[in-house]
Parts: structure tokens; C-alpha cells; sequence
């Protein structure tokens, strides 16, 4: 077989690839017990490294394959759409999955100096929830979005309870109350929209939409709307958002970064049910909604900008964050302006990679004032840590401990302070949308197509909406920077005799690494922004995908081709 040969070969089974790896990975360790963790996390480590490897390929596939929208189209049982699950690959799904994989590897890294000691099945939780965010990005059917919905949700009921304590038993019963909930409406909306056109395939759904008698469209517009409150509970959208910042705040540092993907899966599923079903050429139903969802991104982006200047709490500083970022998604994705919705892709990309250093950055700050409020006892420190407090003598209710009754403090790094302060500055202009970082090349992107009547129709005028968008983030974006510029002077200005907090190599990489990709976004923004701006156009004008998966042939038998059985 020809090098050509083996990657036509190869491609199509990378689009499963990443729902695979993460399973097999997550029973290998079940199977290891657990006595086994430092097998578990080279693992770990090494199946998330895999997991970045195989995106990193899906997206090189999908962006050189020479087609206006590369859609990749993979059939597990083999059997012909609509009747079988069908998996799908095209430069959104690609990205989003490359984008959580980078996510899950740094979030492993940082868990890997000690909080994966600090409960049981970690690994295979961590594993399973990567599958379920893989498998969610991939589907192209509803009823298979609910199962990997449920998937990344049961594991993330036992990573968000991670290390034990109170706030953490707290929060997760309000998160798991209203994922529940969520998960009751996203199956209502699948009956009623299965009960409608008859198919749960995408593709499918997205042909019969038109054809639906109009005695039949309000039961197919309540279906829809009923599914689109659960991805909104997800997207953390107002005000079904309440339970975000105390689960978020209260999770251990790594699980938390990985969660930051989570709201941009709502988002995702929004986006992509929406311009499938109510395109622009769907008759009466075209945009469905539409006027809704930026209204209530507008909410949620002044929610998440209230939030961030109310609160002194770094934790809940970030959870409020990712609520702000997916208002700003949500209220850009309402416009259904591909030029708008290209921006607003390209900005997810700068700030989910932000919130997610972040959320790292928090718990490694937070050590400052643990060094500067506890008192020093040389003579009695841990034999086995000689930087680490005696955890008799530290508060139990401040203290982190692993199953060896450890505190979960690191060791010393040079010039440990720089680091912390540099990283804290790179995320709070990422985040508020400041220059030279990629938060700003996005809102400009998008604040140029709401300012450009000719993205909605020659002689549209820019429209309340688009001038309330504008206002919130430029007015928020300034907000933001008086918060967090407020934080930092509290954390790294206000006490100059403050000792050096201890951290160690392996939880400063992933934040470098992070913020170096954040850096990348700009370094190569224009190919970044060329890849989102052909992203949007696809999503806006769906009929090559439709065609792609529609058109997709289950792969002959052996037998039937007469090249099975016995050769003499």
C-alpha cells in the first residue's frame, strides 16, 4: 500500500480515534486497581498526549483537504445514515476537540504533582470525561449527543467532588440537581423532535425541517426550544447559571481548568443543532430563536461582568469568567452572521485557553497568603517535603490533604513570584479583550462585522442588538481589567514582604504552555483567523455537510464484493 494509499486508509479512523483511546485507556486502569496510581498517571499523561496528537491530525486533515468545508463522515455499526450512529468531522468538531485535548493534557500535568492522590479513580474519571467531550464534538445524531452527555456529566459528578470538604459536597449537589434537570429537558426535546420529523440524525433532521406541515411546526419550535434550555443550563446561560461559580470555585485546580471547556460545549451544541435545523433558507423557520439567544447572551455577558467586579474571590473571579466568556459566544452566535460568528469562535479559543490557566493560576496565588498567614515551625516540618507546613499545625479547614495524609503543597521554583505575577497579567488581558492579547483580536473582529450593515443584508442598519453587544464589551472589557487589576494589587503589590509561595516545575508548566498557545493565537492570527472565518461559513450554510453525511455509504462486505473466504 502506498504512503497516499495508508492515509486515506488511516484519516477516516481518526474521527473515532479519540473516543476510543480515553475508553480503552479508562478500563485499562480499572483493571490496574488501586494500589497502581503512578502507573495510572503516566497513563494518563500518555493517552492525553495521544489525545492532542490525533486532534492535532484531524484538524491538519479537515484544513488541508482542499474542500470549501471538509467533512469527514465515520459509521461505527456500518450502517447507512439515518439508522446507524454516525460520526462526523469538520473544522468546528476538530477544533473543539483539539482544544479540549489541550485542555485535558495540561489539566493532567498540573493534577500530576499531588491532587490525583487526593481521591480514588481519578484517572479513569478524568479519562471518561475527556471521552464524553471527544464524543459530544463527533456525534452527528441527538440521541448520541444525550449519551456522551450523560458520560462527561457522570464523570464530572465524581472529578467535581474530588479531594472531599464541604464546599465541594455542597456545590456538586446544586451541579448534579441541575444537570439532572437539564438532562430531563434535553430528552423531552428529543421526543418531541424525533415525534416531528421522524429521525434524530442531524443531517437527516436538517432535510425534513422544511417539509414539516405548518399544523405541525409550533410542536417542532416548543421541541426545539425545550432542547436548547438544556445546552443553555450547560453554556451556563442567565439565569440558569446560579450553580456555576461556587462548583467551579470550589473544585480542585485541575478539574476546573478541564471544566472551562464545558460551557463552550453548550454553546457548541446550540450553534450547531441551530444553523442545522434553522438556516437562513428555512423558510419560516429560519433563525429560529435567534432574537432570544442574543438576548440572553447579552444577560449572561452582563451577568458574568457583574460578577467579576462584585466578587474578591480569585476562584469564583474565574468562574465568572468562563460565564462571561459564553455570553459573549451565545449573544455572537444569536446574530447568525458568519463574520460575527468567526470572530466570536476565534475569541473562544483565546479565552477558554485563559480561564483555563487560570484556574491553575488560582490555586498557586491562593499559596501566598497560606505562606504569609502561617506561622513557620522549622523543627517540625514534613521529613518528607522540607518546604511543606506540618499539617498538625495548619487549619483543617485550609488544608488539601492526599490519601497519605500530605499537605498539597509544592516545592520552591525560582523566581516563583515573576512567574505568578507575569501569568496573572497575561490572563487578565486575554480575558478582558485587552491588546496585544488574543481576547482583543476577536472582539475586534466581531465589534467590525456588528459595525458592518453589509454582514446582515446591503442596506440593514446595525441594529439595537449589535449596538448593546458593542457597549458591553468595550464597557465590560474595561470593568474587567479595574477587577482583576484590583486582584493583583491585593496579591502581589499590597504586601512586598510576603514569602515566596512553593510550587513546583510540573504545575507552572501547563500554565506556561497555556499562555504560550494564547500568545500563538496572535503570533498566527491570520491563518487562525482564515480557519474560523471558513468554520462559520460552513455553519451558516450547511448543505455541503448535509450532502457529505447524507451521501456517506456503509463500506461493502468482503463477501458481497467477492473478495472474502478462502484463497487457494
Amino acid at each position: 500500500m502506498s504512503f497516499a494509499g495508508l492515509v486515506e486508509w488511516t484519516m477516516p479512523h481518526l474521527i473515532v480515534a479519540p473516543i476510543l483511546v480515553p475508553m480503552g485507556t479508562a478500563i485499562l486502569m480499572l483493571l490496574l486497581g488501586d494500589s497502581r496510581r503512578p502507573q495510572k498517571a503516566v497513563l494518563n499523561v500518555l493517552s492525553c498526549v495521544l489525545g492532542v496528537l490525533m486532534a492535532t491530525g484531524l484538524v491538519f486533515w479537515v484544513q488541508h483537504s482542499g474542500d470549501v468545508q471538509a467533512v469527514g463522515v465515520y459509521l461505527p455499526a456500518n450502517w447507512p445514515v439515518p439508522y446507524g450512529i454516525v460520526l462526523v468531522a469538520d473544522r468546528l468538531s476538530a477544533m473543539m476537540v483539539l482544544l479540549t485535548s489541550v485542555l485535558g493534557l495540561a489539566a493532567v500535568l498540573y493534577a500530576s504533582a499531588r491532587w490525583h492522590k487526593a481521591g480514588v479513580h481519578f484517572h479513569p474519571l478524568f479519562q471518561l470525561q475527556l471521552m464524553g467531550l471527544y464524543g459530544a464534538f463527533l456525534t452527528a445524531d441527538l440521541f448520541n449527543l444525550f449519551v456522551f452527555f450523560e458520560i462527561l456529566l457522570t464523570a464530572s459528578y465524581g472529578l467535581l467532588l474530588h479531594g472531599s470538604g464541604w464546599a465541594r459536597v455542597r456545590s456538586g449537589l446544586h451541579y448534579i440537581a441541575m444537570n439532572l434537570m437539564a438532562s430531563t429537558m434535553f430528552l423531552i426535546g428529543v421526543a418531541m423532535l424525533y415525534g416531528v420529523t421522524g429521525t434524530l440524525s442531524f443531517a437527516d433532521m436538517a432535510i425534513m425541517v422544511p417539509a414539516i406541515p405548518e399544523n405541525d411546526r409550533g410542536l417542532l419550535h416548543a421541541g426545539a426550544a425545550i432542547l436548547a434550555v438544556a445546552f443553555l443550563v450547560k453554556a451556563a446561560a442567565w439565569p440558569l447559571n446560579f450553580w456555576l461559580p461556587s462548583a467551579y470555585s470550589s473544585a480542585s485546580a485541575p478539574v476546573a481548568a478541564l471544566f472551562a471547556v464545558m460551557t463552550k460545549l453548550g454553546a457548541y451544541a446550540v450553534l450547531r443543532v441551530w444553523t442545522l435545523l434553522f438556516p437562513q433558507d428555512a423558510g419560516v423557520s429560519a433563525l429560529y430563536g435567534g432574537p432570544v439567544l442574543v438576548g440572553l447572551g447579552l444577560l449572561t455577558l452582563a451577568f458574568g461582568i457583574v460578577g467579576v467586579v462584585a466578587t474578591q474571590h480569585l476562584g469564583r473571579m474565574a468562574a465568572f469568567c468562563a460565564i462571561l466568556s459564553s455570553g459573549t459566544l451565545l449573544a455572537a452566535l444569536g446574530f447568525g452572521a458568519p463574520a460575527v460568528t468567526g470572530g466570536a469562535l476565534y475569541y473562544t479559543l483565546g479565552s477558554t485557553l485563559a480561564i483555563s490557566a487560570f484556574f491553575l493560576l488560582v490555586e498557586l496565588i491562593d499559596r501566598t497568603r497560606e505562606v504569609e498567614e502561617r506561622p513557620l515551625y522549622v523543627g517540625e516540618l514534613d521529613s518528607e517535603d522540607p518546604f511543606a507546613y506540618p499539617v498538625d499545625l495548619m487549619p483543617v479547614r485550609d488544608v488539601n490533604l492526599d490519601d497519605d495524609e500530605q499537605a498539597l503543597i509544592g516545592r520552591a521554583i525560582p523566581a516563583a513570584m515573576a512567574f505568578l505575577g507575569l501569568a496573572f497579567i497575561v490572563c487578565a488581558l486575554t480575558i478582558a479583550g485587552l491588546p496585544p492579547m488574543a481576547g482583543f483580536v476577536g472582539k475586534v473582529v466581531m465589534l467590525s462585522a456588528l459595525l458592518n450593515p453589509a454582514g446582515f443584508g446591503d442596506s440593514a442598519p446595525i441594529s439595537t442588538a449589535a449596538w448593546l453587544l458593542l457597549a458591553l464589551l468595550v464597557i465590560g472589557g474595561l470593568l474587567q481589567v479595574i477587577a482583576m487589576s484590583r486582584a493583583g494589587v491585593r496579591y502581589f503589590w499590597a504586601t512586598h514582604d510576603r514569602p515566596v509561595p512553593r510550587l513546583r516545575i510540573i504545575e507552572t508548566l501547563p500554565i506556561g504552555a497555556l499562555l504560550l498557545l494564547v500568545g500563538a493565537l496572535v503570533w498566527q492570527a491570520d491563518a487562525v483567523l482564515r480557519y474560523v472565518n471558513a468554520t462559520a461559513r460552513g455553519l451558516h450554510d450547511p448543505r455541503e455537510y448535509i450532502g457529505t453525511v447524507v451521501s456517506t455509504k456503509p463500506v461493502p462486505s468482503p463477501t458481497a464484493t467477492g473478495e472474502g473466504g478462502l484463497r487457494r
